[in-house]
């Protein structure tokens, strides 16, 4: 018998998240599923890892073709974990997510969501970030399953490039049924941020951060044109930072 493949699922809201039971399920259909996710929201973390305290992941569910585990790491310390030490095989997939609130535009620098499927990149893992652009706990997924499934199937069939993952984000769920799927590129947009100042009940000032986002990308190839049009949005991103064309024309 052929192995089925081993898919690693993380996520950045904690293990308890809607969403990250929902990808857990759709993953049981194509593969070994083995789940290592963060005891508590880890939103916002990026490629953060963890340096000053040990790392103690907890085994919580084993069943055939199912483990689990809870470790008080970020989504890139699961995904380290995994790769290091307590998975018995190399993942065939990373998956993270579905994440409660869109990572589109420049929300990926940001994404513990995404951090966890770059992480895979540099080892050359396949990997993809899951989405929905509704902040809600209780956030519906109900249009979403058809599209997770397809695009995972075609990334356990054809891979991906070394060192590129896929940035997937749905629009929230509406009335309206999902026009199908426009692979695109980066929105050119930014949070505008606020830090609302505030005095705690012993005289000590702090801050709350807040924001507006704001998109001003007219082009209309990009992430966030296409979900608000109410496509799913694809946006391969790769773990290289270099500006290639400008290596040529600096000087010093």
């Amino acid at each position: 018998m052929t192995e089925k493949p081993l898919i690693l699922v993380t996520n950045d809201d904690g293990y308890q998240a809607a969403g990250l039971r929902k990808l857990v399920l759709l993953m049981k259909q194509l593969g070994e599923v083995a789940v290592i996710a963060s005891e508590h929201p880890m939103s916002g973390m990026s490629h953060a890892v963890t340096v000053k305290v040990p790392l103690m992941p907890r085994l919580v569910a084993k069943e055939e073709e199912y483990t689990e585990w809870l470790t008080n790491g970020t989504p890139v310390d699961n995904v380290k974990l995994g790769k290091h030490t307590l998975l018995e095989r190399k993942p065939d997939l990373i998956v993270s997510g579905i994440n409660h609130g869109s990572n589109a535009s420049i929300n990926i620098i940001y994404s513990g969501t995404m951090g966890a499927v770059l992480e895979g990149a540099i080892d050359g893992i396949p990997g993809i970030g899951f989405s929905l652009d509704d902040y809600s706990p209780k956030a519906d997924f109900s249009h979403v399953d058809d599209y997770v499934l397809r695009i995972t199937k075609k990334v356990l069939t054809e891979g991906l490039p070394e060192g590129v993952a896929l940035n997937v984000n749905f629009p929230k769920r509406s009335e309206t049924p999902l026009k199908g799927i426009k692979v695109v590129r980066q929105a050119k947009a930014r949070w505008v941020e606020d830090f609302e100042k505030r005095v705690d009940p012993f005289g000590r000032t702090y801050y709350w951060i807040g924001g507006v986002f704001e998109n001003g990308d007219p082009r209309s190839d990009t992430d966030e044109k296409a979900m608000k049009e109410g496509y799913v949005a694809v946006v391969p991103v790769k773990i290289d930072f270099t500006d290639h064309q400008l290596i040529e024309k600096l000087t010093f």
